[in-house]
């Protein structure tokens, strides 16, 4: 089994996907290790000492001011996990609450938490032997971090609590017990190391990360088809063109556009058929480039935070002094995550449109109604154009942000809070909205290139063209078209769709 070392400094996104998708051993560095275990030390002093710390030898949130004798420290976590498991709704999907485990481990080994080396070894084993608490989704400020959601990761930890183990849903003492994992018995500060942070939120970011990168080739890709479908023309492509306005993600999604419709029939020039393409063809540079550089960005904000330490109290053995601050504020990832929703639903956005004037004879370039021969009898694509609107719409209302929105807690010493939890659950519907949409334009297009009399698309374009095709016939009469849609997701989702082009001509930027 391959393994993943992790030092709480150098895990990535593809790191993560990879964890969260099962098959990696997680193991912890030998240099974190003793990080981890000279920060404790200083916990154990202080609690020793009878030192006010916060969260150590106090309560929390509004009762930060109410010290806590040296022989109440444990039970004080043990409280702590229990009071906050109050989590509701469905539970996290099983990828998202292994990325989860993965995140708060990675934040926990950088050294500056306080917890027992021997309760992070018992989290890590819990993944790797696939222990997977019951995490529901609903119920994080985002600050103090995901507080409630961790608490039922922590949960499992101490032996209470639901795990899925082994394809069931049981309880986590039992799940321990058949795994041959002894549950923890917390000491000071572990409970608050193990639920102050911000990995739920950052989880859900990171994985939709990862297949925001590929939706992004993808729109690309059906953008190309559509082009060619609807006898775009090349000259808006022109690199010329976009080094007068050098945004990274504009050049980047002109050269692919290119690169697919090399050696195409299909495509045209500047006054061959017509003067100029109707935007969401002429403009899926600025567009698409747009929502590029947006995701670029947003995988850079998500790394540091899944390398940064985002619990409360911070301990410095070195400085020989725990500091209280705010790193469990999830701010930077509440704004990150509202951005890509944007992003991403600006994708679908102009993907529907393409969708729309493939369909529509009156804008099609000669191609009959809604791409079906015997139109009446036939509804051909109809009804996907209907579907892909419906989901644009919908992200709109999802795409509100949720970051300008607070709520104070904890009798107003919380009294600014993220929301990013929010933010992040609501990219995931964003995501998959839009991965629908651009495979409906998948489909869409290659069967307008079908309909076409003579020509043949470019090198990249073929490649996905051959691959829809393998998976999504012609459409001579109406048939059941929810299953093709539902295929073309799936190209898009498992990157084989990004895989067939890359093989043939290269990565795509």
């Amino acid at each position: 089994m391959a393994e993943l070392y992790i030092d709480g400094n150098s895990l990535t996104i593809n790191d993560v996907y990879n964890v969260a998708k099962g098959g990696i051993n997680v193991k912890i560095t030998e240099e974190a290790c003793i990080r981890v275990a000279k920060a404790r030390e200083l916990v154990d002093r202080y609690v020793s000492e009878n030192r006010v710390e916060y969260g150590i030898t106090t309560g929390f949130g509004k009762f930060a001011d109410v010290t806590i004798s040296k022989d109440e420290t444990a039970e004080l976590q043990y409280n702590l996990i229990r009071s906050h498991s109050c989590g509701v709704d469905e539970p996290l999907p099983i990828d998202v609450a292994r990325a989860v485990m993965l995140l708060r481990a990675n934040a926990l080994a950088k050294g500056y938490s306080g917890i027992r080396l021997e309760t992070l070894n018992t989290l890590v084993e819990m993944l790797n032997k696939d222990i997977i608490p019951v995490i529901p989704s609903k119920g994080s400020l985002g600050a103090s971090g995901d507080l409630a959601p961790l608490a039922h990761m922590a949960l499992v930890l101490i032996g209470e609590g639901e795990a899925y183990y082994r394809g069931k849903r049981i309880p986590g003492g039992e799940a321990m017990n058949l795994a041959g994992i002894r549950p923890v018995r917390l000491d000071s500060k572990e409970g608050l190391a193990l639920i102050n942070g911000t990995p739920v939120m950052t989880a859900i970011g990171a994985l939709a990360i990862h297949d925001a990168i590929n939706l992004i080739k993808a729109a690309d890709i059906a953008g190309a088809l559509s082009m060619e479908a609807l006898r775009g023309i090349r000259d808006a492509f022109d690199e010329r063109v976009h080094m007068l306005r050098p945004h990274v993600g504009q050049i980047a999604t002109a050269k692919n556009i290119r690169l697919l419709v090399e050696g195409s029939s299909l495509v045209t020039g500047q006054g061959e058929l017509r003067v100029q393409d109707a935007y969401s063809i002429r403009c899926m540079p600025q567009v698409h480039g747009a929502s590029r550089d947006a995701i670029n960005y947003i995988k850079g904000i998500v790394e540091i935070e899944m390398n940064s330490v985002t619990d409360n109290p911070l301990i410095f053995p070195d400085d020989d002094i725990v500091i209280s601050g705010g790193n469990f504020h999830g701010q930077p990832i509440a704004l990150a995550m509202d951005f890509l929703g944007v992003a991403l639903s600006e994708l679908a956005d102009i993907s529907e449109r393409r969708i729309a004037k493939l369909i529509d004879s009156n804008l099609n370039n000669g191609l009959p109604g809604f791409l079906i021969r015997e139109g009446g009898l036939n509804s051909g694509f109809m009804i996907p154009q209907y579907v892909a609107a419906s989901l644009v719409s919908e992200n709109k209302v999802l795409s509100h942000p949720a970051s300008v929105d607070s709520i104070p807690s904890s009798a107003n010493q919380e009294d600014h809070v993220s929301m990013g939890t929010i933010a992040a659950r609501k990219v995931r519907e964003i995501l998959d909205n839009s991965i629908n949409v651009v495979a409906i334009e998948l489909m869409t297009s290659a069967q307008a290139i079908d309909l076409r009399d003579a020509g043949f698309p470019g090198k990249g374009t073929a490649a996905a063209y051959s691959l829809i095709r393998s998976r999504v016939p012609f459409i001579e009469k109406d048939e059941l078209m929810y299953r093709h849609i539902n295929d073309c997701a799936e190209l898009i989702k498992n990157g084989e769709l990004i895989k067939k082009v890359e093989d043939e001509i290269g990565p795509l930027n």
